[in-house]
């Protein structure tokens, strides 16, 4: 089971940096000024019967600013301390803590993110003026939250048969489908070093708006002129290897760096629902490929452009490519795990008879016009029912964990100084 809140996505998404000794020098003189003016120890938050240290506020807000982590600014800090109050008082009553080997292994796991030892990890935070028990109550505190909300609701997050059905698309009565931005970077054997580098800065961004940001700047889809969000897709029209990789996102999580044939991609989960509508699976991709020279020129793709108004279907190309060598213009019929990942993913985007210039071909010299001709339904589901049903589950836990702290914070008495 996934963990349900915070440290889940900071995991996945391997925002954990090496520490540098400047870093660290620059934190050992954080300090807030409320800190300095009142006794470290002395109550800066009331939450019912449990308190919130000065201490405890600097020693957060210095953990999270170390580590590069969003939510690091002292309102932030306020209300996570807060929510872990709460929290911990709902757990406090339920019985639930977390083991003390399940805490080490989390606290393993992260410095592992950040390629450290254990004993590195802590002791870098500790030349920083980040106590252990800093480290400790963060991560036990996500844990038990993990095993408390899952053995208050698990039963009744589980998807029935029928509900999976559904996402599958295999009753014609309804779907999964996921809202996604995307970042597409070109790459040639001169770029693809800085292109790798890129892409694993990106992958360790926070946020919606810096990915949109991200996307508007480096790719090369052209989702680019909309922050690179695509519209709502149906989980079976994404390749099947990516499936699981999109269904393991919680959102605002990204993906790791996916290798494509002369590009490098990411994707960033901003939704998923089920839909009423049928969302089939399809077993042939019948599409035609036209090779324009010239890469992504400015000329290229303008020609391109006037292409897709000469074109309303895939068999217009044949006239287009008449009198020129049969090479410059492909006709093909695959199954989904047949089809290179790239076109797999720009024909999960098209309806029929649409047109997609994003891909390139010979080291990004011949601009790829890709025209969906025809899907063939599958009655069977290449999706893994069983990555289904996580989703779902994970899905239910989630809203189950956010209205409950919502109600949590609705019926506490909080006073902050």
């Amino acid at each position: 089971m996934q963990l349900i809140s915070g440290f889940s996505s900071f995991i996945r998404s391997g925002w954990l940096k090496p520490v540098t000794p400047v870093l660290v020098s620059a934190m050992l003189t954080l300090a807030t000024s409320h800190a300095s003016a009142q006794s470290l120890f002395s109550p800066a938050i009331k939450i019912n019967q449990d308190i919130v240290t000065w201490y405890e506020l600097n020693q957060r807000q210095q953990f999270l600013s170390i580590l590069g982590a969003p939510g690091a600014t002292e309102a932030e800090v306020r209300q996570a301390l807060i929510d872990e109050r709460l929290r911990n008082q709902a757990m406090r009553e339920a019985g639930i803590e977390a083991a003390p080997e399940d805490v080490q292994v989390g606290i393993d796991e992260f410095a592992a993110r950040g390629q450290l030892s254990t004993d590195q990890f802590l002791q870098l935070l500790a030349d920083a003026g980040v106590d252990r028990e800093t480290v400790r109550d963060f991560v036990a505190n996500q844990l038990s939250w993990r095993d408390y909300i899952s053995a208050r609701y698990l039963s009744q997050a589980r998807p029935s048969a029928d509900e999976i059905n559904r996402a599958l698309g295999q009753t014609g009565g309804g779907g999964l489908q996921v809202l996604l931005s995307e970042i597409i970077i070109p790459v040639n054997q001169q770029t693809v070093a800085q292109a790798e580098l890129l892409a694993q800065e990106i992958s360790q961004l926070q946020g919606y708006d810096a990915f949109s940001a991200a996307a508007t700047q480096y790719s090369a889809a052209g989702t680019r002129n909309n922050g690179g969000r695509l519209d709502w897709l149906n989980i079976t029209n994404l390749p099947p290897a990516l499936q699981p990789v999109i269904l393991g996102l919680k959102n605002g999580d990204i993906t790791q760096p996916l290798s494509l044939p002369n590009a490098i991609a990411l994707f960033q989960m901003r939704g998923l629902r089920e839909v009423a509508s049928g969302a089939p699976s399809y077993s042939k991709f019948d599409y035609a490929i036209y090779y324009l020279p010239g890469g992504r020129s400015a000329e290229t793709l303008a020609k391109a452009a006037k292409l897709k108004e000469e074109v309303d279907t895939c068999d217009d190309l044949y006239g287009i490519a008449k009198d020129q060598p049969p090479e410059v213009l492909e006709r093909i019929e695959a199954s989904p795990s047949e089809i290179p990942r790239d076109v797999a993913l720009e024909l999960a985007k098209l309806d029929l008879n649409e047109v997609s210039t994003a891909l390139t071909r010979n080291n990004g010299q011949s601009l790829m016009f890709l025209m969906m001709c025809t899907r063939t339904v599958d009655r069977g589901a290449d999706t893994s029912r069983e990555d289904v049903a996580n989703a779902l589950t994970q899905q239910r836990l989630e809203a189950f964990s956010a209205s409950l702290l919502e109600q949590l914070r609705a019926d506490a008495t909080i006073v902050e100084q």
